[in-house]
């Protein structure tokens, strides 16, 4: 399946029905009087969060979206049918904004939450409301509204409480598949990882976590370079972020400065965000030549972050690792327990 993350869509509500001239014409009736109905109104278009969707895929090739024109007005003061609304299902986690102002809409975070986007046209007035004592026999009525039309731009961002960020090839696709049942595609060059990969990683209560394997980043990434800027808004809604880097690398801190300066660069407060640095492939480093533990507190001492030597091929300190997450994650979500009870 094709992975979409941002597309530009035009939506139009629908246009009300119009509203009719018509008389009463019965048998009995010696003076019949105005009876042209109101027209219905027009469609709506709304937006509605489901959890059977992972991509933007089905706005690639349409991109107009209109809901039903109201009916128009009948005679005997019959109102015309209204439209029906246009139901526009996105994956949660899609925010909505105004294409022509840049301007957010709204954000559906949540499965089966909904956002009214384009309001549909009220329906015409037919004859029969413009009788009055002055004006016994209208012969005008009034035609429906308009709806209401956006251009927009969709973006999804993933929601995932853990984002594994990196230079490419630092193991990030390893990592989850070694943590979770995800099974992204792993090779031995920059870049393998082409989209982002989901996987639940079990607590040891039985909860599953979310974490995000999100393409490597390079220097340069926040301007555009390489694939991370279309990636970096996929950890926007992380609440820890998982460094990983090459322990095999030239020039470690080197790699570790890179993606501190790209996430300080997006900015959006990704640079804040508690993070947790691992330096990944130990199985390969000659431990001779390479003193880990004093390249971990180097990092340490850099980042103000916990530092862990793992390998995500052998699972060697996977488990500390997972401690420290949990408990940051136990931590934030006190926090904000607390902040809703006071």
């Amino acid at each position: 399946m094709q992975f979409i993350d941002q597309v530009e869509i035009e939506v139009e509500a629908g246009k009300g029905g119009d509203g009719i001239v018509a008389f009463r014409r019965e048998k009995y009736v010696p003076a019949g009087g105005p009876s042209g109905g109101n027209g219905g109104r027009g469609g709506s278009v709304i937006f509605q969060a489901v959890e059977n969707l992972q991509t933007l895929l089905d706005f690639k090739y349409n991109h107009l979206f209109k809901a039903e024109n109201g009916g128009r007005g009948g005679p005997n003061n019959r109102t015309g049918a209204s439209g029906k609304d246009l139901i526009i299902e996105v994956p949660c986690g899609t925010a909505i904004y105004n294409a022509e102002t840049d301007e957010i809409i709204g954000d559906l975070i949540q499965p089966e939450q909904t956002l009214l986007i384009a309001e549909g046209g009220k329906g015409g007035l037919g004859n029969q409301y413009f009788l009055s004592n002055r004006n016994r026999a209208p012969e005008y009525a009034l035609p429906g509204l308009e709806g209401e039309r956006k251009r927009l731009r969709l973006e999804l961002k993933l929601l995932a409480e853990v984002g594994i960020i990196g230079l490419p090839n630092a193991g990030k696709s390893t990592l989850i598949s070694s943590l979770s049942a995800a099974r992204p595609k792993i090779a031995d060059y920059p870049f393998t990882t082409l989209v982002p990969n989901l996987g639940v990683v079990r607590k040891p209560t039985g909860d599953g976590t979310v974490f995000a394997d999100i393409p490597g980043l390079i220097e340069g990434a926040a301007e555009g370079a390489g694939l991370g800027h279309d990636f970096l808004r996929h950890i926007e809604r992380t609440r820890v972020l998982l460094h990983l880097i090459d322990a095999a690398s030239d020039n470690v801190i080197q790699d570790y400065t890179t993606i501190q300066q790209e996430l300080q660069a997006y900015g959006r407060g990704l640079a804040e965000r508690p993070q947790i640095l691992a330096l990944n492939k130990i199985d390969a480093v000659d431990r001779e030549a390479v003193d880990l533990e004093a390249l971990a507190t180097q990092l340490n001492h850099l980042a103000y972050a916990p530092v862990f030597l793992i390998s995500a091929v052998t699972r060697t300190g996977l488990e500390p690792m997972l401690q420290e997450i949990w408990g940051i994650l136990d931590q934030i979500n006190s926090a904000e327990a607390e902040q809703v009870l006071s």
